[in-house]
């Protein structure tokens, strides 16, 4: 007799659907967006500073990127979304999505970034609100989680602000662009929202 697990399908994956929002506008990147991406985000030693892949060295390195971005539209299980202001036009800003999914306990973690230009202006909070409702009412997860590196407490507030719960932090177990780090957990329930 086999021995195995029975596998949870609760997720009904839709893929990365266009989400607005009273300032935004979250939508799939486009291979065009490279520019507005580098300029905007990517090349920016700030902005990547306690993220775990370094700056952008040129237009090419995001091109590339979003290359492969959009030939993961098509899945189901995909969702990276770029953030665009409604007065902004058509220009990305930064960039919201799953850096992990587990079907088997419907879990799903976000993971985000944002240019400069933009920050302390509740844009992020805004977006990762639309995408934690996303995640909840769209695709049934139950629990929506991320993390950030406590020397960042701009992240971990932007997750407070959008009703997620500290839960703790793991000494020494990621590593980003400062080296091996800490990581500070925060997670909220569908029951919760």
């Amino acid at each position: 007799m086999a021995y195995g697990y029975i596998v949870n399908n609760s997720m009904n994956h839709c893929g990365t659907r266009q989400i607005e929002t009273k300032r935004l506008v979250l939508r799939q990147f486009v291979v065009e967006d490279a520019e507005a991406m580098f300029r905007n985000w990517t090349s920016d030693p700030e902005v990547t500073k306690y993220l775990t892949w370094p700056p952008h060295a040129s237009v090419d390195v995001s091109w590339a990127i979003l290359n492969d971005w959009t030939a993961a539209y098509p899945k189901q299980n995909y969702y990276q979304w770029a953030i665009v202001l409604n007065e902004n036009g058509e220009c990305p800003i930064g960039s919201i999505g799953a850096v992990d999914i587990n079907d088997d306990i419907s879990v799903v973690q976000i993971g985000y970034c944002l240019g400069q230009r933009w920050w302390h202006r509740g844009i992020m909070s805004e977006a990762l609100n639309a995408v934690i409702d996303f995640f909840f009412n769209e695709v049934g997860a139950n629990r929506i989680e991320a993390r950030h590196d406590p020397r960042n407490p701009h992240s971990g507030m932007v997750m407070e602000k959008c009703g997620m719960k500290y839960e703790g932090t793991l000494r020494s177990s990621d590593r980003n662009n400062q080296g091996i780090c800490d990581a500070s957990w925060y997670a909220i329930l569908k029951s919760e929202r």
